[in-house]
Parts: structure tokens; sequence; C-alpha cells
């Protein structure tokens, strides 16, 4: 799906599967300027892999803030 902003095309937020060099299955989420916000750990079954990413999908809405910095 892609958007527009001032007549100008924007990607949408986006996960990426991809197979890691060890053949495991891994996932990045990109923002629309391609920047990698984060990244996950490798699955052995891209089924797992997909499975993390649903389950982000459905929780983050609730997912609370826990700051671990120093003051």
């Amino acid at each position: 799906m892609d958007l527009s902003c001032r007549g100008r095309k924007i990607m949408p937020y986006k996960f990426e599967v991809y197979k890691d060099k060890a053949g495991g299955f891994r996932f990045r989420f990109k923002a629309p300027n391609g920047e990698k916000m984060f990244a996950s750990e490798s699955y052995k079954a891209k089924k797992s892999a997909m499975d993390a990413i649903k389950s982000i999908k459905k929780n983050v809405g609730a997912a609370q803030i826990d700051d671990e910095s120093a003051a």
C-alpha cells in the first residue's frame, strides 16, 4: 500500500522477513523513510518468525514503556 503526502509517494511502515547467513529466519521493522527501527532474533522456522510478527501487531497497542535508563 502506497501513501502520499504533498504529492510525494511514501511507503508505509513494514516488516521485512529474510533468511540470515545461518539459514534462520529473521525480520526487521522499517519506517517509511527506509530506516530500520528494530530487528528480531533468528527463528528456525519461517512460521515462527511470522507468528512473532502477528504477536507484535496484536499486542503493541497495549505495551507499556519501562524506562530502565539512569535518570
